[in-house]
């Protein structure tokens, strides 16, 4: 059996200072875990009992972290929201992560669904039907990417890579 970690607080109450030496001192792959990973939200949730003002970090970010203080454990995000990031943008953080940590990275796609956060830091948040559109582009975009011999361009009805 395997077994993961997800990390939901970012909060430490010795202040933000000692959250990176925390996350890091874990000792994780000590314990016998083989997955990291961390929500990719802009905010934290309600249901959780917090609020929207409690920290939360930016999700690939704090992966690159832990990539850094880690040499086994596979890294990744339960659901990274397709409208969060570029298809484009999201397939080389990915990939760079991927290539930094020795091939750890694990992607997991969703159409998104927490609007508070959307409108919170100003990305559109498209109605159900064109988040799954857009999930569905997603993965078109970093499959093709990802595939050496799939170099052309990309046109979508919402995104359009050259």
């Amino acid at each position: 059996m395997r077994l993961g970690v997800h990390i939901t607080r970012f909060d430490h109450p010795d202040g933000p200072a000692a959250l990176g030496p925390e996350l890091t001192a874990a000792g994780a792959e000590v314990a016998g875990i083989s997955r990291l990973s961390v929500m990719d939200h802009y905010f934290q949730m309600e249901g959780y009992g917090l609020t929207a003002t409690e920290p939360m970090l930016e999700s690939w970010t704090t992966l690159g972290h832990l990539a850094a203080h880690t040499s086994t454990a596979r890294l990744g995000l339960l659901v990274t929201g397709v409208t969060y990031r570029h298809p484009g943008l999201l397939a080389k953080i990915v990939t760079t992560l991927d290539v930094l940590s020795g091939g750890r990275a694990v992607l997991g796609l969703g159409a998104a669904w927490y609007q508070r956060e959307h409108t919170g830091l100003g990305v559109p948040f498209p109605p159900t039907g064109e988040r799954f559109e857009r999930l569905e582009e997603t993965l078109s975009v970093c499959k093709q990417m990802w595939d050496p011999q799939a170099n052309g361009p990309f046109e979508g009805r919402h995104y359009r890579l050259a």
